[in-house]
């Protein structure tokens, strides 16, 4: 893929991108030249690359108030758009911050006093920001409004058109959503200038690249359903979603006592249990997941093989990004449903909505699922691990920590200056510098990890030598 930045380009590469979806082929030209866009696309088409990898192009490095704001209807996808970001951004040394809700403000607040380029937020914690004067808004220039559909269905549209009344008018505008009600449309009329709009039907996710079907079962043969279902399917990895978090947990306690490694995802769930969760099921540490629909829009894993609504959805498009889980990023996968017969008109009405006829499944047969846990069984309690696409770049980069920060005045510019003192060391070596209260951590690139936490030993930073160590990446 041509066209970008070395520093883009190199991220995109290491990434495994080797080549653009639809989305961003149509999208990342209009970003370019600064056009408002309206996307109406579903989700897996690989929408956030097609605004992430302009405006991480786009961003001046040396700036230092947020340039692009990014606004997003849950937490989870706060936290993967952000991921995605900073991914994308690494090389480029960009730095991107995460703000939600169930998470200290201060915390928050001491990241938005650093520079940080591009913020992504759920509405309502990102206005307390504002509100609060923790966000300079006077140089954002890219406005992202993701899910907007999903903004409108929680509620939150009151918030957003607030926060779009604080931002400069000068500005470049982005609406994705699964569908356009009139709701967002009135708000693309009164706050876009000429928008262009993009509809992107080919990765429509209840179509080709996603197996249905569904079983007519009574409630109480449910849990024995799922363990055949199990076994014949044999999946990697499978979200198997309920409709309440009590059924989360009674369903999660059934699986771990029949010996599966499960996670448990719902919005009782403190903030960073949550975000632990998805993480572990996106690296392959257990194969179900268990979850409401809180997760349904906040886990972008290429490979889920299976969904299974052990609950049928309450509302119609719940269906569409329950299954949308599966069939991602050209993958193809299978999406079964649990049907009691008192619910039949409630399928009938998701068959309406996604104008298709879903098969109705025969019950596995004895023999197949005899053969199925012969198999499976031998493998059932070993994860597959999956690294994160993010540890891809990680690798080329060693994050040291040192043990000065801003209460002995420690500056991003004192630690640039003794790095690059350093022999067979230049300024494109360092990436982020992150100057903490008692603490700094600074990313060395360019394989120089090494050759730096040697010469640090002896190197003297504002005319002292400090203790430094080599830390992980912090994955939230």
């Amino acid at each position: 893929m041509g066209g970008f930045s070395e520093e883009i380009g190199k991220a995109l590469a290491t990434l495994g991108y080797e080549s653009l979806t639809e989305v961003q082929e149509q999208v990342i030209p209009l970003v370019f030249a600064d056009k408002d866009i309206i996307v109406k696309s579903q989700t897996g088409s690989g929408k956030t690359a097609a605004f992430a990898i302009p405006v991480c192009e786009k961003i001046e490095v040396e700036q230092r108030n947020p340039q692009a704001l990014v606004l997003t209807p849950t937490r989870e996808l706060a936290v993967q758009v952000k991921q995605d970001i900073s991914n994308i951004g690494r090389f480029k040394k960009i730095r991107c911050a995460a703000i939600f809700g169930r998470q200290p403000m201060a915390v928050q607040q001491r990241e938005l006093k650093q520079r940080v380029h591009i913020i992504v937020g759920t509405p309502g914690r990102t206005f307390d920001h504002i509100t609060s004067g923790n966000i300079n808004l006077a140089e954002i220039k890219y406005l992202i409004i993701d899910e907007a559909d999903k903004m409108l269905d929680m509620g939150f549209i009151e918030q957003v058109e607030a926060i779009i009344e604080k931002l400069p008018k000068d500005r470049v505008t982005m609406v994705f959503s699964a569908t356009m009600p009139d709701q967002i449309q009135k708000i693309c009329g009164q706050y876009m200038t000429n928008p262009v709009k993009l509809e992107v039907e080919s990765e429509n996710p209840t179509t080709e690249k996603i197996q249905q079907g569904y079983y007519e079962v009574e409630e109480n043969d449910k849990f024995k359903l799922v363990k055949k279902i199990v076994v014949t399917e044999r999946p990697d990895s499978c979200i198997l979603f309920c409709n309440t978090r009590e059924k989360v947990e009674v369903l999660a306690e059934k699986l771990k006592n029949a010996g599966y490694l499960c996670g448990s995802l719902h919005g009782g769930m403190e903030q960073r249990d949550r975000l632990t969760t998805i993480q572990g099921f996106k690296r392959g540490e257990f194969r179900f997941l268990i979850a409401t629909d809180v997760a349904a829009r906040g886990i972008h894993v290429a490979e889920i093989a299976l969904v299974i609504n052990y609950d049928i959805p309450v509302d119609n498009e719940s269906y569409v990004h329950r299954i949308g889980r599966t069939g991602r990023a050209g993958n193809e996968g299978t999406a079964i449903t649990l049907v009691t017969p008192a619910e039949r008109r409630t399928l009938a009405e998701i068959e309406e909505y996604v104008q298709y006829k879903i098969p109705r499944l025969e019950l596995p047969t004895a023999e197949a699922v005899e053969r199925g846990k012969m198999i499976f069984e031998n493998s059932k309690a070993k994860p597959i691990f999956k690294p994160d696409i993010g540890e891809k770049i990680n690798r080329e980069i060693t994050r040291i920590r040192i043990n000065a920060g801003k209460k002995t005045k420690m500056r991003p510019g004192d630690i640039l200056g003794a790095i690059t003192n350093i022999a067979g060391v230049s300024a494109e070596d360092i990436g982020i510098i992150d100057v903490q209260e008692t603490c700094s951590y600074v990313e060395i690139l360019g394989g120089k990890g090494g050759l730096v936490m040697d010469a640090l030993e002896a190197t003297k930073i504002k005319g002292k030598i400090y203790t430094i160590k080599k830390v992980g990446f912090r994955s939230i």
